[in-house]
């Protein structure tokens, strides 16, 4: 069953991990190469122009420039990436709004199965 979500009208700043959650895990290795997920260009072109998008990643910096023009070449936007975190745990902290709106949210996926979520934006947040 899909979860739906709902968001202030405010501009949004995503976080993405590459592998597992927008490509298919460590496709760069293989012979068959780099390959999106399912819905997610559908996603990144329904999101507004005006909010941010950051990708986190494992892999090194000598991925760079592929992984940068394969996101390219897929229309997927990005303001930046960044290079060689910890396979670990990634831990978003931020504050919450004077109104009490809260300004952090975390999904965990499946590997290799893109997001099943939807979102909705309520003006009156």
């Amino acid at each position: 069953m899909d979860n739906i979500h709902t968001f202030s009208s405010l501009g949004k700043t995503w976080i993405f991990d590459l592998d597992g959650t927008i490509f298919v895990h460590n496709g760069y290795k293989t012979e068959d190469g780099e390959r999106l997920l399912t819905g997610v260009k559908e996603f990144f072109e329904a999101l507004p122009e005006s909010d941010d998008i950051v990708f986190i990643t494992s892999r090194g910096n000598e991925c760079r420039e592929s992984t940068e023009n394969f996101l390219r070449m897929n229309n997927i936007p990005f303001r930046c990436i960044i290079y060689d975190t910890p396979h670990g745990e990634r831990i978003l902290v931020n504050d919450r709004k004077p109104s009490g709106l809260p300004t952090a949210f975390a999904i965990n996926t499946e590997r290799d199965v893109f997001m099943s979520e939807k979102f909705l934006i309520d003006p009156m947040l």
